[in-house]
């Protein structure tokens, strides 16, 4: 059945935008663990790492404003995107070594914006696990927001452009994008504890904790990259205007380069 003068690709995002809403009320209940807790980090390493990440934070929101501002369908998409990398970092997975691993989400925000839109839909998503899962916590939100919206997406940008180029496949590239985007948040995790956490030389301690997560994060890390490319082609099929609208903005950080495959 049709809705009156709606058009057929707007229904479309909306039942791809419910059925990620649904997903995520269904997998919150299972929740093991996430991110670096409250409390975990002593305040000087609290205030260093917020005070890292805060400079992405505001070229994030001059990102943002600047999209919506010249083309107000873009919001659909940045919601669109915060809801897959909320639903995403909403599952957690169970560590043989006893810790908890969970993909970040962060890849497709990455794919259609840059790095810098998801600076700030990161800090949301985590402001709002922390303040209504209990995952994370508000002292460590700096920590956790450096490593899973600031730097993940950037290295994961990174990646994305040099797929871009060399590879001249939109799949692989934004493979490519989540896969590195998910790995490099852990690393950086595991960074800031080992930094935090130490007697002396902060190495020992940060390959104790890369060891910690890689068992399980490598693995959540190909699902997400293969998750993230086929979300990308649906919305690529369903949402091509908008994609192209995005892509003639210029608000991605990647001017001329095309969105849609």
């Amino acid at each position: 059945m049709r809705i009156p003068n709606v058009p057929s690709f707007s229904v479309s995002r909306l039942r791809l935008a419910s059925a990620l809403a649904v997903l995520a009320l269904v997998t919150v209940p299972g929740s093991y663990a996430m991110h670096i807790t409250e409390g975990f980090l002593p305040p000087k390493w609290c205030l260093f790492w917020t005070a890292l990440y805060l400079p992405f934070f505001i070229r994030g929101l001059a990102v943002i404003r600047r999209a919506c501002a010249e083309n107000p369908r873009a919001k659909l998409l940045l919601a669109m995107a915060a809801a897959f990398c909320f639903v995403l970092s909403a599952l957690k997975i169970p560590s043989v070594t006893g810790s908890s691993s969970h993909p970040t989400g962060v890849g497709l925000g990455v794919v259609l914006f840059g790095p810098s839109v998801m600076s700030v839909l990161g800090l949301i998503v985590l402001a709002f696990q922390a303040l209504l899962l209990a995952h994370g916590g508000l002292t460590t939100l700096g920590a956790n927001a450096f490593s899973m919206a600031a730097a993940g997406p950037l290295i994961g940008y990174g990646f994305y452009l040099l797929g871009s180029r060399f590879i001249k496949s939109k799949s692989v590239a934004v493979f490519l994008a989540a896969f590195f985007a998910d790995l490099s948040t852990y690393v950086i995790t595991s960074i800031e504890l080992g930094a935090a956490f130490n007697t002396g030389d902060p190495v020992p301690g940060i390959l104790k904790f890369m060891g910690i997560f890689a068992v399980t994060q490598i693995p959540l890390a190909v699902i997400e990259a293969l998750v993230t490319v086929v979300v990308f082609n649906a919305l690529s099929s369903l949402c091509k205007e908008d994609l192209e609208a995005i892509r003639t903005l210029g608000v991605s950080e990647r001017k001329a380069q095309e969105v849609s495959p």
